[in-house]
Parts: structure tokens; C-alpha cells; sequence
């Protein structure tokens, strides 16, 4: 079997996602190509699991100041270019899309009737019985045919539905895992403005501060830290850290949870996805929530002691073995087993 591995390049929550399923099929002998698309080339990042690559514009949003910007992400969609790209991505050879929230490649199987698998948190909200705090109607469908698929498979923290499966955790973020040190705290927002950050954690000077952020280098300002983005630095720093300051992306909190690292999260506004993350994570009683960029929240959230250890898959070869039987219409037996070892150690949402 040969699959393109199509890649929702916006934020490093997808690519996190895609190195783990990488690694697996390449262990597992599977032939896989892999495409990105939302964000420039140059500005990917640690991309050696995914050989030679490739990628393009797509489809993506425009942030200012920690919100979604409507107005400019309508002018940035270049449609014309969008299409170009769709038929000029030749998907004739492949057996299976394997999509993860990627319109290119989702939307040139749908037209060369290859058969498109999607594995995506968004893809969880197509079920009405996840949660859906801040999710609309109009929401569902644009996920739906954002990036189209024949059968959609939706990643999150508890098994809501039969087409619900677990996340992945990267192997990285287990090994040699360190005792947390109580005055350390990773931050990563990125989509704020850096000095907003830095504003905002300049007055709690007992703590040390890790902030990875695309804007910054490698610098220190007394006890905060800043850092340019890297996928091992970070992972370090979250092995030992108390606590996680993020926007309210999917994967950066399953990380946190299974590493038992307390979190507060700060969802982008304006971007429904991570709204609803925010308020089903704090419906569970796994993390506090700011709206904005607030350090009364941040001083009670330092003084609270909310951890929890969530016990998420490493290895996806069952996924594999699934996708390569061609089994996709067995999704109850992929949930079943994939969420048997789970320990779901939490309140169900409401």
C-alpha cells in the first residue's frame, strides 16, 4: 500500500500528530509521502521523520494580538492558487489519503476518487456526542468540507463515540521523564504578541518562565526565558516543568495531561476549535481558563495545585495494521482497542 499523509501545517499540533504516525509506519515498513500545507516553507521546523517533504500555501487563518482576525483571513485565501494546487497535486499513484485537517490533498482524492481517511480533532466535532460548547452548525460543515473525506476519525480525551479515538503521545515525551521542578513553568503562546507575554509574567519573579515563541531567540530577562521554537528543547523543558501556560491547542494538552503538568489555558478567540477545548478541559476539571491575557487568573492558577496524569497511547501500530488491512469501515473495533488501556480518571461532561 502507498498512502500520501496530508498534513495541516498551521500551529505544531498536526506535526506532533504526523511524527508519531511517521515513525510507526516507517518501523512497520509502510510506504508513505507526506504534504503540508499552512504555513510558509521556511518557517517548518524539525521536519527530518518526514523525508523529503512537500508543501504548499493551502488554506489557514491570519491572528492579531491573540484573536482571530476574520477580515484578513478572507484576504489571505488565495482560492485561484488553492485550486491550481488541488489539480496539480497528482494522487494517481496512491492507495489511501491519509489526511489530517488538509484541504490540498483531501480535496484532490475526493476528485481522483481516492479513498480519503481523516484523523484530526476536528474531525471529533462531526459527533454529536462530543462536546460542543462552542461549536455551531455551520462550524461542522465547514469541517466537513474544509478537507472532505469517506470516513472521518475524530482524536480526543475521552471515547465520546465509536469514531472517537485517542491521541498519541510521542514516545519523547515519556522517556526519562524528570521530577517536576515547582518554580518552573513552560509557556507557549504563540499566537500572542511576545512582549504582551512578557508583560504579562514580569511581575511573578519566584518563578522561571520558559517561553517558546516563533518571535523570540535564545535570550533571558531576569526569570523569564525565551526561546525559539524546537521540538527537543521543548520537549525537555515539558518533562520537568510544574505547569503549562498555552493557547488551547489539542495537542500541547494531551502532552501535559499525560505527563500529569497542570495547565491554563488562554484559547485564541475568535477560533472555535480551542474555545471548546478550553471549556471541555475545564468542565472536566483538568485546567483553568483565561479569556485573556490576565495575571489575576495566572497568580491563582500558580497557587493551585490542580495535576493529573492521563495514561494516552504512544504507539499507533494497531492504527497502521488498520489502515493497511483496509479495514475502515471497523471503526468499532479500532475504538475498542485503542481505548482499552486508557485510564480515564475523570467526570464524564455533561
Amino acid at each position: 500500500m502507498k498512502i500520501l499523509y496530508g498534513v495541516q501545517g498551521t500551529g505544531n499540533g498536526h506535526t506532533t500528530r504526523a511524527r508519531v504516525m511517521a515513525n510507526c509506519f516507517r518501523d512497520m515498513g509502510v510506504s508513505v509521502d507526506y504534504f503540508f500545507t499552512g504555513r510558509p516553507s521556511k518557517n517548518y521546523f524539525d521536519m527530518h521523520d518526514f523525508g523529503e517533504y512537500r508543501s504548499c500555501r493551502g488554506l489557514s487563518f491570519v491572528t492579531e494580538h491573540g484573536q482571530l482576525n476574520r477580515l484578513k483571513t478572507l484576504q489571505s485565501l488565495k482560492f485561484g492558487e488553492f485550486i491550481r494546487d488541488v489539480k496539480q497535486l497528482d494522487v494517481s499513484g496512491y492507495d489511501l489519503i491519509f489526511n489530517d485537517f488538509e484541504p490540498v490533498s483531501a480535496w484532490a482524492g475526493k476528485m481522483a476518487k481516492v479513498p480519503v481517511l481523516a484523523m484530526s480533532h476536528q474531525a471529533s466535532y462531526l459527533y454529536s456526542a462530543v462536546p460542543q460548547f462552542a461549536i455551531q452548525p455551520w462550524h461542522r460543515a465547514l469541517i466537513r468540507y474544509f478537507a472532505p473525506a469517506d470516513i472521518h476519525l475524530g482524536v480526543h480525551w475521552q471515547p465520546f463515540d465509536k469514531h472517537i479515538i485517542p491521541p498519541f503521545i510521542p514516545y519523547e515525551a515519556e522517556q526519562e521523564q524528570c521530577a517536576s521542578i515547582a518554580n518552573k513553568v513552560l509557556v507557549y503562546l504563540p499566537f500572542e504578541a511576545l512582549e504582551s507575554v512578557i508583560e504579562l509574567l514580569k511581575d511573578f519573579p519566584d518563578k522561571e518562565f520558559y517561553c517558546y515563541h516563533p518571535e523570540a531567540q535564545n535570550s533571558s530577562r531576569q526569570h523569564i526565558h525565551l526561546r525559539k521554537p524546537s521540538r527537543a528543547g521543548f520537549i525537555q523543558d515539558l518533562k520537568n516543568t510544574s505547569g503549562v501556560i498555552a493557547n488551547a491547542g489539542f495537542e500541547l494538552s494531551s502532552e501535559a495531561l499525560k505527563l500529569g503538568k497542570k495547565l491554563l489555558l488562554k484559547p485564541l478567540e475568535g477560533q472555535f476549535e480551542q474555545q471548546n477545548n478550553a471549556q471541555t478541559l475545564a468542565s472536566l476539571g483538568l485546567a483553568q481558563v483565561m479569556n485573556y491575557l490576565n495575571a489575576g487568573a495566572l497568580e491563582e492558577w500558580l497557587n493551585s495545585s490542580m495535576e493529573h496524569s492521563i495514561f494516552f497511547p504512544s504507539d499507533p501500530h494497531f492504527l497502521v495494521e488498520w489502515l493497511v488491512k483496509g479495514q475502515w469501515h471497523d471503526v468499532a473495533s479500532l475504538h475498542q482497542h485503542l481505548w482499552r488501556d486508557v485510564n480515564l480518571m475523570f467526570k464524564k461532561v455533561a
